[in-house]
């Protein structure tokens, strides 16, 4: 144990790790000699200053997972525990609590987190967090525990001194979907990060200017409203993404890098006429295109002639930033792309139309996408749809654990199940049934689903995590939503003894799924989604 907290520096204070946040986004070599072929267009706020965009911030920390069935440990290393019991009851301040009690359970577990504050993340923010066994822990499993809130700070041998970036909570995931021999000992918890901060751009000035921090100041205002930036110090100026730029925060940067600071109309056209030439001509397309959005409407009249382009790239970009732009001219063309099935460009078309239509084009468009043949291209759409709020999206929230979604305007039919971001089913085509003669158990048994010939009824059984016995049977029909509510929903009886829920994990109720879909208990195909990422 001591070879562990001498490698882990920051892990031996036993604090949640924190690193001071990284500036990501400068100016690279390639951008520089861009920008140097350029200078006769004058100055860019890139080609006098560094624009910096936050970069995903790697955090982590230890926590405790409580609700186990009996297979957790009392393994914490001393300095360990005594941050917990500080952390804990710092959180419980009105109930009194024996926290040396709650470590020492076999129902509780000691565990490192890891995850990743996303760039430039916005207050409130949801991320994966990765859950793992303290080393020499005799902890056996983490099926079905419940994360207990906790604190993230930044990586690395100075995050101890650093407040916390985020934090932490909820179900655990042990992912049983697609694998033989599923790690009961590692674990996420999905969308379980919560960004506790707002994040800005910051535009850092070689040398302390503030007349010229000033000045970019008043030019970022003047091109995208009062309240985009503000000049902290002489060589500092403080960048907030507009509300039109929300799904397209690392688009507004690179604008903002590629805005001018002089404006004239000569100036002003020659510009245009360049970049217009680089995007029909292919000479690098992306910094074009970023620059004629930057440089604003001004561009647009030159850009309706790239709409009749023989090359799709060409007709894609210059629509993109038209559309950016509110000219709904584009908007043809970027729905030509999408219902395109021989495109390249698709999805680039579909997400240009969701970021940037008026809300009413992009729900046609979306729900029209959901009865295609591509299931990239319906899930995206789905996944669109689900951002906006789109009642072709019903939804529901299950047992504190999981969201319930149905789509019916499709001709799939289909189960998708996530496996990162926030836990949630989708049924498309629903209402699905399943047939009348069924027995499906969830790994090692825990969660039975039955139903007979003529019975009439599914019939879900749970063994119970707490004592020897079952929970149930809880009757339910054969609609997939009821079942899959009845078996999230939690462990609840009326007066009478009735069952309402069996509290089963999501990750119980997508191995159910996908055993269900397998063998044809249900007429739909199972679409897992990924799993996290982590380096």
């Amino acid at each position: 144990m001591r070879a562990f907290f001498t490698y882990r520096t920051f892990r031996a204070v036993c604090l949640l790790a924190v690193a001071s946040i990284a500036a990501g986004g400068c100016r690279s070599n390639a951008q520089r000699r861009a920008q140097a072929e350029d200078a006769d267009l004058g100055a860019t706020i890139g080609s006098i200053a560094d624009v910096n965009m936050p970069a995903p911030i790697p955090v982590e920390g230890f926590a405790l997972v409580g609700n186990l069935a009996g297979t957790g440990s009392a393994t914490c290393p001393p300095q360990v525990r005594a941050y917990l019991k500080r952390y804990i009851l710092a959180q419980l301040r009105d109930r009194s609590i024996n926290v040396d009690a709650l470590i020492d359970s076999d129902t509780t577990a000691v565990v490192m987190l890891e995850g990743t504050v996303p760039a430039l993340a916005s207050k409130g923010d949801h991320f994966d967090v990765r859950v793992s066994l303290i080393p020499g822990s005799e902890t056996t499993s983490l099926r079905g525990g419940w994360l207990y809130e906790a604190e993230l700070r930044p990586q690395g041998p100075g995050g101890p001194a650093s407040r916390p970036l985020a934090t932490a909570g909820g179900p655990t995931f042990v992912n049983f979907v697609d694998v033989a021999a599923p790690d009961l000992t590692s674990a996420y918890v999905l969308g379980g990060g919560r960004v506790s901060d707002e994040y800005s751009a910051l535009i850092t000035l070689p040398r302390a200017d503030y007349p010229l921090a000033s000045a970019i100041r008043n030019r970022l205002s003047e091109r995208h409203g009062a309240n985009v930036a503000t000049a902290v110090s002489p060589r500092v100026v403080e960048c907030t993404v507009p509300p039109d730029y929300r799904n397209r925060k690392a688009r507004f940067i690179e604008m903002v890098a590629a805005t001018f600071m002089q404006v004239t109309p000569e100036l002003g056209q020659t510009r245009i006429e360049r970049f217009v030439t680089q995007l029909a001509s292919g000479v690098d397309r992306p910094r074009s295109e970023v620059a004629l959005e930057a440089i604003g409407r001004e561009s647009l009249g030159r850009l309706v002639p790239l709409l009749d382009s023989a090359d799709e790239g060409t007709r894609l970009r210059a629509a993109r930033v038209m559309l950016s732009l509110r000219d709904d001219r584009a908007l043809l063309t970027l729905r030509q792309i999408a219902l395109d099935p021989t495109s390249a460009y698709r999805l680039e078309a579909i997400a240009a139309v969701a970021a940037t239509a008026r809300r009413n084009d992009a729900v046609v468009l979306l729900r029209l996408l959901l009865r295609d043949a591509d299931r990239a291209i319906v899930l995206a759409a789905y996944e669109h749809l689900r951002q906006i709020a789109d009642p072709a999206v019903v939804q529901d929230f299950v047992g504190r654990s999981f969201y319930l979604e149905r789509v019916v305007q499709t001709g799939h039919k289909a189960i998708f199940v996530a496996r990162s971001g926030d836990p949630r089913i989708v049924i498309f085509g629903a209402p699905l049934a399943c047939r009348d003669s069924v027995f499906v158990e969830s790994p090692g048994g825990l969660v039975i689903v039955d139903a007979r010939p003529g019975q009439g009824y599914m019939s879900l059984v749970r063994k119970n995590p707490a004592r020897p016995g079952v929970i149930g049977p809880l009757k339910t029909g054969f609609v997939l939503s009821e079942v899959i509510r009845a078996l999230g929903a939690e462990y609840t009886a009326t007066e009478g003894g009735q069952l309402s829920g069996l509290g089963v994990s999501y990750a119980e109720v997508i191995a159910l799924l996908e055993q269900m879909c397998a063998k044809g208990v249900v007429p739909a195909q199972f679409w897992p989604g990924p799993l996290p990422e982590f380096e």
